[in-house]
């Protein structure tokens, strides 16, 4: 798709990967770019390097993603959705009935307020959960789905509508184009504590300012493809210009790092003297996940350019410059 002067609505986008999207977008010559956001876990502030760009527009109506009608109002007139809404991992473990109704059930929402307002093109925000562990590595998007959690099984779901409406609209005058996007373990400004596996980051450097040895989980073996969120960005917009539908893509750098070696990168990049200490993992999560990045350089021309040392800095640097908003975001992780 041209994107030069459309208009974009963006669900959950004051959210972490929504909020840099929604940047990513208006660096672009858009005649709007619509925020449709309850705020449960995205924030203005999130908002707050675009809040007085005359294109930007926050739906301010009650943006609910299980109220149709606030749905099929937003996206009038609108040529392309970005759909990042949806319950974590945890939230889905320990409320799968929500889990549903949200990720499912909400999507679901989403896809019905597409096809009702022609709505060109959607991209869909998927996740590598949706392979669970590896079977093999690299994992390219034709790895089966292994995945084992109510998250994982919710984003399959949402794939697979995506999918079979798209087939069941083909070639009417109800037809839109799509593409799915599967992040693997997104980092960067901006992050909260909310991820089971990132939320990591934001626990060792806690530990670190505080003068506390970083805790690893097990012994630190378990690796991942961390993936910097501004890059997550740039994909969004590549799939929403790009030719291709009905196809999904992985987001990430094709590079391994161990639970083990970040925390040591952390101790390292903070001038801390501590040591690392180990405790038996007490819930065991996906141990390998490394993403092939193949498919998305070929088909819509992305790549993640970002060093995750020069990544974290720039988490490091957020934090130090966010000290209020990272408290408020710890203290509403611990009262739940």
């Amino acid at each position: 798709m041209d994107i030069r002067g459309k208009k974009f609505t963006v669900v959950g986008g004051a959210g972490l990967i929504g909020s840099h999207t929604v940047e990513e977008l208006l660096k672009e010559e858009v005649a709007e770019v619509t925020v449709f956001d309850n705020f449960t876990r995205g924030s203005e502030e999130n908002l707050a390097e675009v809040i007085n760009d005359p294109r930007l527009n926050i739906y301010s109506l009650g943006a609910n993603i299980m109220h149709t009608d606030h749905l099929d109002k937003a996206f009038k007139g609108t040529d392309g959705v970005f759909h990042f809404a949806a319950l974590w991992l945890l939230q889905c473990y320990d409320f799968p009935r929500s889990a549903f109704d949200v990720n499912i059930a909400g999507t679901f929402n989403v896809l019905e307020a597409i096809i009702n307002n022609n709505v060109k093109k959607l991209v869909f925000s998927s996740s590598a959960s949706v392979y669970g562990d590896a079977v093999r590595e690299p994992m390219d998007e034709d790895h089966p789905y292994n995945n084992e959690t109510f998250y994982g099984a919710s984003k399959i779901a949402g794939e697979h509508m995506c999918r079979s409406l798209y087939k069941r609209h083909k070639g009417s005058d109800k037809h839109f184009d799509y593409s799915g996007l599967r992040y693997f373990n997104v980092y960067g400004p901006r992050q909260d504590y909310h991820g089971a596996y990132i939320a990591v980051i934001m626990k060792i450097l806690d530990q670190l300012e505080n003068g506390i040895s970083p805790t690893i989980y097990g012994d630190g073996s378990q690796a991942y493809d961390f993936v910097y969120v501004g890059d997550c960005a740039k994909a969004n917009v590549a799939a929403m210009k790009g030719d291709t539908s009905d196809e999904f893509y992985n987001v990430c750098t094709g590079h391994r790092t161990s639970i083990k070696d970040l925390a040591n990168m952390l101790i390292e990049m903070t001038g801390s003297d501590l040591e690392l200490s180990y405790q038996e993992a007490d819930q065991m999560f996906v141990k390998n996940r490394i993403g092939s990045p193949d498919k998305a350089k070929a088909e819509l021309d992305f790549t993640a350019l970002m060093e995750l040392k020069e990544g974290l800095n720039k988490l490091i640097e957020w934090r130090s410059s966010h000290k209020e908003e990272v408290d408020q975001r710890r203290r509403a992780v611990e009262s739940n």
